[in-house]
């Protein structure tokens, strides 16, 4: 093709793409569309799945996704990236499988949400009516906490809680590292999202320290006294990185307070911290765009009715994910997906006028401890008095304990299956860019 029909056809594609955004966004009133609306703010597993299962659901519902994103890389297996295990393409997954599904993909950002309207606006300055919109936007960081630690603040100490650019920036600073030197991750209080994340991440970098750098040490400082799984952890860390990681709790100083990015130094209440890697997760909330809309209660999440995600603060309203308040579900891409079923099979039953499923829900959390080497923790969720109950574990099952070397061998693989039918499920089949 010459360079004018190319740029012709491009032009041609470019115009009708708008046209397409245009028709959707007019914001039309709800009473004039033939068939029930949804839009789903947010293309993660969450808003992927939900997306998809409101289709599954009921084809004649209109499902729109808007995500400014081509192509999203995952939390999940993110870690692995860090310490060269992985690619950060092996977690990078294309948008291909919601055409494929029905689902309207609109690739802008939701930029404002007007509830008493049922409108959504976007960046490009065009609006969106719905029926009902479900976000899953996910969190925002709380800069500022601690103290020092800002947006520019993140190119010296990493955050790596959101996959790209971080994972890729911290797994650099570890390569650069000298031998003997410290990293330091910092855990804040709070719900946060995948709680057992930072302790995955001090496993792998010791993993990768003890091969590459071996006289060097990793330091958790955690705002908290208690982790998920901690008496797994701290067993292989004794038994496979002795010496290699310290846990500092709150108790013992553990909260960092504030830090000097220049200088590479972390203050916490015994004293200040000179590091050669910081690794600082700052508190987290829900996104602006919930914030803004009045979808968050004064503790700063957001709550919902639990058998639907309707917000409990606004109308038509869903909200899932890590955004949402969804006690004793944990934050992570398993209970999201778990609760973006839930969320449009209610839908879906209310449009048709039918009974909507009794909740039932699952989560499933998997820790790399390094090469081959994995552990789980499993969580089924069911609803009792009105309210989501965790249910009790079989009875051979526990949830603390040390793992045989062996089971650690299989949690491996079953972690393995486990992402690529999640990412398969969330994203249509989607494929990552790199298989």
């Amino acid at each position: 093709m010459s360079t004018l029909r190319r740029r012709g056809f491009l032009q041609l594609a470019s115009i009708s793409a708008f046209a397409s955004v245009s028709r959707l966004a007019r914001g039309l009133p709800v009473s004039s569309r033939a068939r029930p609306r949804v839009v789903v703010v947010g293309g993660g597993f969450s808003g992927g799945q939900c997306a998809l299962a409101l289709r599954r659901a009921n084809p004649a519902i209109e499902v729109i996704l808007i995500d400014p994103d081509q192509r999203y890389v995952t939390c999940p297996m993110s870690n692995s990236v860090i310490v060269g295990l992985r690619s950060l393409e092996s977690i990078t997954v294309l948008r291909g499988g919601f055409a494929r599904a029905g689902v309207r993909w609109v690739r802008d950002r939701a930029d404002a949400l007007d509830v008493a309207r049922r409108r959504i606006t976007l960046g490009c300055g065009h609006t969106i009516a719905y029926d009902k919109l479900v976000l899953a936007a996910g969190i925002r960081f709380l800069w500022g906490q601690p103290e020092g630690y800002d947006e520019a603040a993140a190119a010296r100490m990493p955050h790596a809680w959101q996959a790209g650019s971080q994972t890729e920036l911290l797994r650099a600073q570890l390569r650069n590292m000298r031998d003997g030197g410290v990293v330091a991750i910092s855990v804040p209080a709070g719900p946060m999202r995948c709680p057992p994340g930072p302790f995955e991440r001090a496993s792998l970098i010791a993993s990768y320290l003890k091969q590459h750098k071996p006289r060097s040490k990793v330091l958790i400082f955690d705002a908290n006294n208690h982790f998920p799984k901690q008496d797994s952890f701290s067993a292989v860390w004794r038994d496979v990185y002795p010496d290699m990681i310290e846990w500092i709790p709150v108790v013992s100083g553990g909260a960092v307070l504030r830090v000097e990015p220049a200088a590479m130094i972390l203050h916490t209440t015994q004293g200040a911290h000179r590091v050669d890697v910081a690794n600082i997760i700052p508190p987290q909330a829900p996104a602006k765009l919930a914030a803004d809309a009045g979808l968050a209660a004064a503790h700063g999440w957001c709550p919902v009715k639990l058998d639907t995600f309707e917000s409990t603060l606004a109308a038509d309203v869903h909200v899932i994910g890590d955004a949402c308040i969804a006690d004793p579900m944990p934050k992570s891409a398993s209970a999201a997906s778990s609760q973006a079923k839930q969320c449009a099979l209610a839908i879906a039953a209310s449009f048709s006028g039918r009974m909507r499923p009794e909740p039932h829900f699952d989560s499933v959390c998997y820790s790399m401890l390094g090469p081959g080497r994995a552990l789980s923790i499993h969580a089924a969720f069911g609803w009792a008095d009105g309210a989501i109950q965790r249910q009790p574990p079989p009875a051979e099952t526990d949830d603390g304990g040390e793992e045989s070397e062996g089971q650690a061998d299989i949690e491996a693989r079953n972690a393995e299956t486990w992402y690529q039918g999640i990412v398969a499920e969330s994203f249509g089949g989607g494929r990552t860019t790199h298989s």
